[in-house]
């Protein structure tokens, strides 16, 4: 009895066992990031409920055995816990508030109007973006000693400002570029003036965008640290970041890693709640402000 070869499947099932092969390995890939990027987000948060000896034991616990809030309310009570939360709140606001109302005030007349040095200023502010910010610290500080906005908040504003802007500007610009120049013109057939174009039709089309930058704005001041430390030196102006470092470099009894990882979850908290909230916002305005120019 002669042996037959099995025979080759046909070219469409190979396709389609190659594509389940492909999808099953990025599938896999991508739990493994998500897996690496959210482990060290998931252990603050699960030391931050565990007792000192869970902390401290040589076998990881990686869920608490006996969960605890003394840590956050050791946290809450430490001094300048609250003067922090204010300053940073203080400046994460003046910071959105500005440099939304710039960005969009300088990204409408780069996307709208055309004048001499457009090119050129665009080329400035995407050129801007690849600064390492620690190599602007030395600079700006000599800048603000000098017209008196060292160790006070509205210089920190200024610095925040100016590191958050070309983004704001560059993000805005795409995304008010995208809107056909159709629709303003069809609203001034209508008899719209062309101030009222722009708040009917044109301000709320940029709505995401504007969403995006701000909360990007937000997340960048926050979370901020080298320029904060550099230019606050006051205990009671000093941002919640500052306060956060203290655990480490104002101990001299080692680091109270419970309450460090308390402090650090409730520093993490408004972001994250913010992020949640308007996370379809922040995607459709990036997406959407992303159209070839």
């Amino acid at each position: 009895m002669s042996a037959h070869a099995e025979p080759a499947p046909p070219p469409r099932r190979r396709r389609r066992r190659k594509r389940t092969l492909q999808r099953i390995g990025l599938n896999a890939l991508g739990l493994f990031v998500f897996v690496v990027m959210t482990f060290p987000v998931y252990w603050m948060v699960s030391t931050s409920f565990k007792q000192g000896g869970e902390i401290l034991s040589f076998t990881p616990q990686f869920i608490p055995t006996n969960p605890t809030l003394d840590n956050f309310r050791d946290a809450i009570n430490r001094d300048l816990f609250w003067s922090g939360v204010r300053n940073s709140l203080i400046v994460v606001l003046a910071v959105v508030v500005v440099s939304v109302v710039l960005a969009f005030l300088a990204a409408l007349a780069l996307a709208k109007f055309r004048f001499h040095g457009r090119t050129a200023f665009v080329v400035v502010v995407f050129g801007v973006q690849m600064v390492p910010l620690a190599a602007l610290v030395i600079p700006l500080y000599i800048t603000f000693s000098a017209v008196h906005q060292v160790d006070k908040l509205s210089g920190v504003v200024i610095a925040y400002v100016a590191v958050v802007l070309p983004f704001c500007v560059w993000t805005l610009r795409g995304f008010i570029g995208g809107i056909p120049k159709e629709l303003e013109e069809a609203a001034m057939v209508d008899g719209s003036t062309r101030l009222g174009a722009f708040v009917r039709i044109l301000l709320p089309l940029v709505g995401p965008g504007l969403v995006a930058t701000s909360i990007f704005a937000f997340i960048q001041a926050w979370n901020e640290y080298i320029i904060a430390y550099v230019m606050l030196s006051s205990a009671d102006k000093q941002t919640i970041t500052i306060w956060l470092a203290n655990f480490i470099t104002g101990t001299t009894r080692g680091v109270d890693w419970g309450t460090l990882m308390a402090a650090s979850t409730l520093t993490a908290l408004p972001v994250v709640i913010f992020f949640v909230l308007v996370h379809r916002r922040i995607a459709f305005g990036l997406t959407a402000g992303a159209v070839k120019q």
